[in-house]
């Protein structure tokens, strides 16, 4: 049995071209899949897994976000606290087309889980250690092309104003704590500078090591973070302070 990762790229580039790729926030979904697919393979290849488990993993990172098309279309946000929650709409979505994507269903169950909890704030109890250790490298995968994002593209031409807002303290004792920052359903008020801190503190969720090679490599924390001079100076110094533990944590990983 092999599973044919160019067939199902195809498959996947044909489902989206049913939404409108000339708007840039669906685009930009589909190329953020394809690069995820590639890190997913890099970290499973990197972690020594066979060439099946390599290839189920690629698979998983080229469908993780398969709901975000119709999330979008429908409701006009990417924010799943306003719309729905785009992993488990994923795995309805799998449910009913995976055949598309690969021929056995042999895998239906790790691949579906891993996209149902990728995006979730912690992975669900009861999964084997194998659907653990294919929802941890897509949820790896994934955190690390926001990175790519929070660098390239996220706030561009609004920068001013993440370097006009003022950090909480919530979110600086959070990540003193070494924990990811949860974002408040009831959440009314925007603040720019907590939600590039958010990004910054998915480093406290990563769970193998060439998921750390990576994100070192290419100095994700410092580019983030160099982007902007903030303006207030209580938010300037938590910045420096996030910076210190955020790189130290990274090395040590």
């Amino acid at each position: 049995m092999d599973i044919d990762l160019e067939k199902a790229k195809k498959e996947f580039i044909k489902y989206t071209e049913n939404y409108d790729l000339n708007n840039d926030r669906l685009r930009g979904k589909q190329l953020h899949s394809l690069r995820v697919m590639d890190i997913s393979e890099q970290i499973a290849e990197n972690l020594g897994l066979s060439q099946e488990e390599i290839k189920i993993a690629t698979l998983i990172g080229l469908l993780h976000d398969i709901a975000r098309f119709e999330q979008y279309t429908k409701y006009q946000t990417f924010r799943d606290i306003d719309s729905i929650d785009h992993g488990d709409f994923g795995e309805e979505i799998l449910d009913r087309e995976i055949r598309k994507y690969i021929e056995t269903n042999k895998f239906d169950e790790i691949i579906k889980k891993a996209v149902r909890n990728h995006n979730k704030y912690k992975i669900q109890d009861g999964l084997t250690e194998k659907e653990k250790m294919f929802a941890q490298i897509v949820r790896d995968a994934d955190k690390i092309d926001i990175f790519y994002e929070a660098v390239e593209f996220f706030w561009k031409d609004r920068e001013y104003k993440v370097e006009e807002s003022t950090i909480s303290e919530e979110t600086v004792e959070q990540f003193r704590l070494l924990e990811q920052i949860q974002t408040k359903k009831d959440r009314k008020i925007e603040n720019p500078v907590n939600d590039v801190i958010k990004i910054i503190a998915f480093i406290f969720d990563l769970n193998y090591k060439p998921s750390f090679e990576i994100l070192r490599k290419n100095d994700y924390i410092n580019k983030v973070l160099n982007r902007y001079n903030f303006k207030d100076e209580y938010t300037k110094n938590s910045i420096e302070e996030i910076r210190k533990i955020a790189n130290k944590y990274v090395e040590n990983h």
